[in-house]
């Protein structure tokens, strides 16, 4: 068992972090949140009702961002991005180009993903961050092999998303300090703002 007696609530306009040790269930738990593992005992609600009543809702309204950054080496960043947009939201070309610019990949647009670095396959997958219109974000480890200049604009989109009423639940082990964020340690709450 990871954890037990875990209890909170997630709500429009805020920023949570989900932290501990490694091995101590914070994957898991995103996984169990944006619907991928279902080996939990327990009650997820989605506004004031059992996420399993609700789940199409809910995993519309949801963007999950995995550790791995799930992008596909022999495509181009652009065909990347346009494949995890599918199905999600019409996106015009021109807008995934400017969101992979706004990521630092403007010229790498046609480049096989393959042949990026890991920091700039990372931005492939954060990209989506400039153009999702789902209220949730569900984020694993974010930062990871993103740079200092990458690590203080995801962190500025984290915060605007917040203000304009989304929830973000971010996992990292970068030294996270957003104004309101609620921290979440696996075994007890603790509230920052």
């Amino acid at each position: 068992m990871l954890f037990r007696d875990l209890s909170f609530a997630i709500a429009a306009g805020t920023l949570t972090r989900i932290e501990g040790p490694n091995g101590t269930g914070k994957t898991t738990l995103l996984r169990i949140l944006a619907s991928l593992n279902d080996s939990y005992s327990g009650q997820i609600m989605w506004r004031g009702q059992p996420r399993a009543w609700r789940r199409e809702e809910f995993l519309r309204n949801l963007l999950y961002i995995g550790h791995r950054p799930g992008i596909k080496p022999l495509l181009t960043p652009l065909e990347n991005l346009r494949a995890l947009m599918a199905g999600r939201q019409q996106t015009e070309d021109e807008t995934l180009r400017r969101a992979l610019e706004g990521t630092g990949l403007g010229g790498f647009q046609d480049v096989p993903s393959g042949q990026l670095s890991a920091g700039q396959q990372r931005r492939v997958a954060l990209a989506r961050l400039l153009i999702s219109e789902e209220p949730l974000w569900v984020l694993d480890e974010a930062f990871t092999a993103v740079d200092h200049t990458g690590v203080a604009a995801i962190e500025e989109l984290l915060l605007q998303r917040a203000r304009r009423g989304g929830a973000v639940v971010v996992t990292t082990h970068h030294d996270l300090q957003l104004p309101g964020m609620a921290r979440i340690t696996l075994g007890g709450v603790a509230d920052d703002g």
